[in-house]
C-alpha cells in the first residue's frame, strides 16, 4: 500500500500530532494551555514546539519580560495546510481499509449467528460430556 498524498511524517507522531490539532482550532494559544491540555512536561513540549518551528509550521511569540514573559503559539499558513493534508490523508487510508475489511452488516449479522448456534452447540455437548 503506497502513502496517500498529504501524509505528513513530520505530524505523524502523536504527540506532534496532538499538538498541531489543538493549535488548529485557535488562532493563538498559551504554552502553558497547550502543556495542561496535553498533559506534557515544560520540556517535551518545548522539544515538540521547536521541531514545528524548524519545519515552519509553528510561529513561536515571547511577549512581556522576567516573571511575567509569555510563550505564545500559532500555526502558520504552512502549519495548517501541512495540517489539513495529514488528515486527509489519514481519512483515505481509513476509508480505504473500512468496506474492505468489514463483512457486510447482513453478512456480519449471519456470521453471528452461526456462531451463537455453533457456541451454543458446543455447550451443549460439554455439559453432556460433563455429566456422564
Amino acid at each position: 500500500m503506497s502513502t496517500p498524498s498529504g501524509f505528513d511524517e513530520l505530524i505523524h507522531p502523536s504527540t506532534r500530532l496532538s499538538v498541531v490539532a489543538l493549535l488548529a482550532a485557535t488562532e493563538w494559544a498559551d504554552f502553558p494551555f497547550i502543556r495542561d491540555s496535553l498533559s506534557l512536561s515544560d520540556s517535551a513540549l518545548s522539544k515538540q514546539l521547536h521541531t514545528l518551528e524548524e519545519a515552519e509550521y509553528l510561529e513561536i511569540r515571547k511577549e512581556g519580560g522576567g516573571r511575567k514573559r509569555r510563550t505564545k503559539v500559532r500555526l502558520t499558513h504552512r502549519g495548517r495546510t501541512a495540517f489539513e493534508g495529514h488528515v486527509a490523508a489519514l481519512r483515505a487510508i481509513v476509508e480505504g481499509a473500512g468496506p474492505a475489511a468489514a463483512p457486510a452488516p447482513a453478512a456480519d449479522a449471519a456470521a453471528s449467528a452461526e456462531t451463537t448456534a455453533a457456541t451454543g452447540t458446543g455447550q451443549q455437548h460439554q455439559r453432556a460430556e460433563a455429566s456422564r
